[in-house]
């Protein structure tokens, strides 16, 4: 079993295989699975996390990858060429993995039901409107508080949940000009400019929170299911779509792309290194008419 893991290899050799190879083998290594088989699974889904996990920048690190929030991530939007069977059964595969290798106290909290939609598409103006509506109207100060401003962050910002978790108040900040900016902290630091139509949730958001955490500031635990828990005990309307910080991402990264902002200021605020990301997305991009397209490149210099 330890020479079929050491000779591992994926089929289609992505570029970052070299760099996630060794960690890869020693962690499915050290999770001892019985049965070649059984390895083999194993391999394939950390290896899918590992090299979705390179693309977004960060360290090969398999703590990191099997990180539930990282997990949650990756289900939602790393693995959109596959059927949501498939996605589960990753997802049970990290989960394995995670409690083989770490032990069962690593936080790991409730995953958030696999939706049949795709997970890059982003919501439409009535989704977003509809979302914001629910959240508003649930049961507790606590879930409206909180869902609201997930809203403001991930449709606003394009944050995704890990860099959601360690923001705090005094990282948000408002310029003289009026326009709100977060600092956002990790791997992935960065100023994000947020929305015009969700500055003022951000700014109240900070005040509320003063200097200790931004979202869900009585938590102080920050385990990755701080946010996946809080959207996990909001009551569902069945009319309106779930909410997933992937697909709010996706939607803040497709509505930029429309409006043809300069590729390396929106690569910046998104905290991407290139443009490999982004190919995902591209069926969602707004089409232009022959008559446009000609005109457009027809005008080019």
């Amino acid at each position: 079993m330890e020479r079929r893991i050491a000779q591992y290899r994926p089929s289609n050799r992505p570029p970052a295989w070299e760099r996630v190879a060794d960690e890869v083998r020693n962690t499915i290594a050290r999770a001892a699975p019985t049965t070649t088989y059984r390895a083999r699974d194993l391999l394939t889904a950390l290896t899918r996390i590992a090299v979705f996990a390179d693309q977004q920048g960060h360290p090969v690190d398999a703590r990191l990858w099997l990180d539930p929030a990282m997990v949650e991530h990756f289900t939602a939007i790393g693995c959109t060429d596959v059927g949501e069977a498939s996605r589960a059964n990753y997802r049970a595969a990290l989960t394995t993995i995670r409690t083989a290798v770490f032990g069962p106290d690593l936080p790991g909290g409730r995953p958030i039901p696999l939706s049949g939609s795709d997970p890059s598409q982003p919501y439409t103006p009535h989704q977003k409107a509809d979302l914001w509506a629910w959240a508003g109207g649930q049961s507790t100060a606590e879930l409206r508080r909180g869902l609201i401003l997930l809203l403001a962050l991930g449709l606003g910002c394009g944050l995704d949940t890990h860099e959601i978790i360690p923001l705090r108040g005094p990282d948000v900040r408002t310029l003289e000009d009026g326009a709100t900016v977060v600092a956002v902290r990790g791997n992935r630091s960065r100023l994000v400019i947020c929305s015009r139509p969700f500055e003022r949730t951000l700014a109240e958001a900070a005040e509320h929170a003063g200097t200790s955490y931004l979202f869900r500031s009585a938590s102080f635990a920050r385990k990755s299911n701080t946010v996946t828990d809080l959207v996990y005990r909001a009551a569902h309307d069945p009319r309106v779509p779930r909410l997933v910080m992937g697909r709010c991402r996706a939607t803040w990264l497709i509505e930029r792309m429309d409006a043809c902002i300069p590729l390396p200021v929106l690569l910046a605020s998104a905290g991407l290194d290139s443009l490999h990301a982004l190919s995902r997305l591209l069926p969602f991009l707004k089409s232009a008419s022959a008559d446009q397209a000609r005109t457009i490149l027809r005008e080019m210099p």
